[in-house]
Order: C-alpha cells, then structure tokens, then sequence
C-alpha cells in the first residue's frame, strides 16, 4: 500500500480517482488546489505525488518543485488536459510520468502501480 498525495481541483476527478485509488489499496490524501497539496507536505512522507497541472493558486509544477524539495526521491505523476501544459511539465520534472486527460481510471491506477513499484 502506497501513500499518495492527489491534487485536482476538478471535484468530480478528485473523487472518482480517490476511490479507484483507494480500491486499490492505497492511502490518499486529497486536496482541491495547489496551495493546499503545498500544506499537506507537512503530513509526509508519501509514496507518490499525483497532481493536476493547471489548477487554482500554486500549479502542479509548482507544487512537484517543492515536493520533490522537501521529499528527495518522491515519485511525481502529472494529469493534465493540455497537451503544451504536458511538454512544459516533461521538460521541467524529466523524472515524472505525464497522463493526458481524458484517462481511464484503470489506466491511471496501473501507472500508479508500475511508478510505486520502480
């Protein structure tokens, strides 16, 4: 079992990807924006970052940049709907797996799965 971070600001993703994850067997820590991810680094360690990019206050780059900071080592998944927005967060975080959106919930939870256990 994996202790994961989320950040989406879509509630509904937030809360389909909560439970998949969760069914799964993983232990998710849920937050709407960016800024609120950022706060829940303090309740760390976590297995992986899985953040949205383009989100209210703090982005998903900004709040990887910090992540990976205050957690050396700290897997970091990206979802995002914009195709640019992707590139820009592969060139910024070379080490992080980007998902485009739409994504199958069962996609997202082997890539999960393939990341925790690399």
């Amino acid at each position: 079992m994996a202790r994961i971070l989320l950040a989406e600001d879509d509630g509904s993703l937030r809360g389909f990807l909560t439970r998949a994850l969760e069914r799964a067997g993983h232990e998710v820590v849920d937050c709407e924006n960016g800024d609120d991810a950022i706060d829940a680094l303090e309740d760390g360690p976590y297995d992986l970052l899985l953040t949205d990019i383009v989100m209210p206050g703090a982005d998903g780059i900004e709040v990887a940049r910090v992540a990976a900071a205050r957690q050396p080592g700290l897997r970091i998944m990206f979802i995002t709907g914009f195709a640019a927005v992707a590139l820009t967060a592969a060139q910024s975080t070379p080490q992080a797996k980007v998902l485009a959106k739409p994504v199958h919930l069962r996609d997202l939870v082997g890539e999960v799965e393939k990341m925790i256990a690399a």
